[in-house]
């Protein structure tokens, strides 16, 4: 076990190039709120995220349906620096602003969360549902963890699972 740390720090001072793999290029101006003009291009750091979330899923053959609490969480995974919520959206299925959740920019501290809930019974969304996530802050901090959790119970069975966030656009990207 001892010559494993040698050999793990030689391997990652080898000048050995490593394959990059080329995110596609986002769009120049990326409009969270359907308010025009407005970008991320303006801000130190930031970026807007796609996160999956389920209001319902299809069981059995696909008649019947079972629904779902999704709760998106923002946490910052920075432990010195904060982050601003500039934008929370929930999204349906045909890609329509259901509802916002953040009308103002909220501040989010050092490794502090945020959640929003849409409940069990809300329909809206329905099977494509998702969030779209825009946050700003400092020059050089770490990204947020963006996720949904999806929990449900009917009797004696439970379903749950977690979607983990996309980033679709970063602030100054041409």
């Amino acid at each position: 076990m001892r010559w494993l740390v040698p050999f793990l720090a030689l391997a990652a001072c080898a000048d050995t190039p490593q394959s990059v793999t080329e995110a596609p290029t986002p769009p120049a101006s990326v409009d969270p709120s359907g308010a025009p003009g407005r970008s991320l291009d303006g801000a130190e750091a930031g970026q807007l995220v796609y996160v999956p979330a389920y209001s319902h899923v299809f069981s059995g053959d696909g008649e019947r349906d079972l629904l779902l609490t999704a709760t998106l969480s923002v946490r910052n995974a920075d432990p010195e620096r904060p982050i601003r919520l500039e934008g929370v959206r929930y999204v349906g299925s045909e890609g329509q602003t259901i509802r916002s959740y953040v009308d103002a920019p909220q501040a989010l501290g050092p490794l502090a969360t945020a959640s929003f809930v849409v409940a069990e019974s809300d329909r809206a969304g329905g099977v494509g549902a998702s969030f779209l996530v825009e946050w700003t802050g400092g020059a050089g901090g770490v990204p947020p963890v963006v996720q949904a959790v999806m929990i449900s119970t009917a009797g004696q069975q439970g379903i749950s699972f977690v979607t983990e966030g996309r980033v679709v656009a970063e602030a100054g990207q041409p």
